[in-house]
């Protein structure tokens, strides 16, 4: 019998999801002070050089946005334990509409003194999002940074060459797909941010009212 997915699992939701993603990276970086809202790892290397330059405060401004993203996965969990059961919504709806809520608040902070503030609430919303939403179509998958994706994709596509499997091959480029949505999300955050400004991040809230709504279907 085929298995059922929840819709929270679905291509569609993870391709959304990317592309917010990729786009909340280039905004936060072009009009934020430079700083990534997923990327930690970038984080905590620039953390790592401005410590070692002795520039204590701008080394706090990326410490602040790792903590947050630490917060946000506590929180992610807390959401799941406490809302498991919840007849009304998904407790991954709620991440969503608490997400989408802070984004579009953001979108309203100006630039300069509140930099830090959009940064921490945006990798503190990013961090909900990659905790509660782990799995495409039953792989482990992120929707808020590459590197895993990259080595999954590569490592699956070796062996379906390899032993001529075309499920392992065709895994391989669902995750390529989804750091391909994360670029161009990422492109498209540079252009309408380039249009817009700052206010451009209330696309991000606009598209992930799409997710919020398909998980209304619980299935698939």
């Amino acid at each position: 019998m085929k298995k059922t997915k929840q819709m929270s699992e679905s291509y569609i939701l993870g391709i959304i999801l990317a592309v917010v993603g990729g786009y909340l990276d280039a905004y936060t970086y072009l009009t934020r002070g430079g700083i990534f809202a997923n990327a930690q790892t970038g984080n905590i290397v620039l953390l790592s050089i401005k410590l070692a330059q002795r520039d204590i405060r701008k080394a706090v401004s990326y410490l602040i946005p790792i903590a947050a993203f630490a917060i946000g996965v506590l929180v992610a969990e807390f959401f799941k334990i406490k809302l498991k059961h919840s007849r009304l919504l998904h407790w991954r709806q709620l991440v969503i509409v608490f997400e989408l809520i802070l984004l579009f608040a953001a979108a309203f902070l100006p630039q300069g003194r509140a930099d830090i503030i959009v940064t921490t609430t945006i990798s503190f919303v990013c961090a909900m999002q990659v905790e509660g939403f782990r799995s495409i179509n039953s792989n482990t998958v992120a929707t808020t940074m590459c590197t895993g994706n990259l080595r999954s994709a590569t490592q699956l596509l070796f062996y379906g060459i390899r032993n001529k499997d075309k499920k392992e091959i065709v895994k391989s480029f669902n995750y390529y797909g989804i750091i391909f949505f994360f670029m161009l999300g990422a492109v498209a955050g540079v252009v309408i941010t380039d249009l817009i400004g700052v206010k451009s991040i209330i696309i991000c809230s606009v598209l992930l009212m799409i997710p919020f709504f398909m998980m209304f279907k619980t299935k698939i």
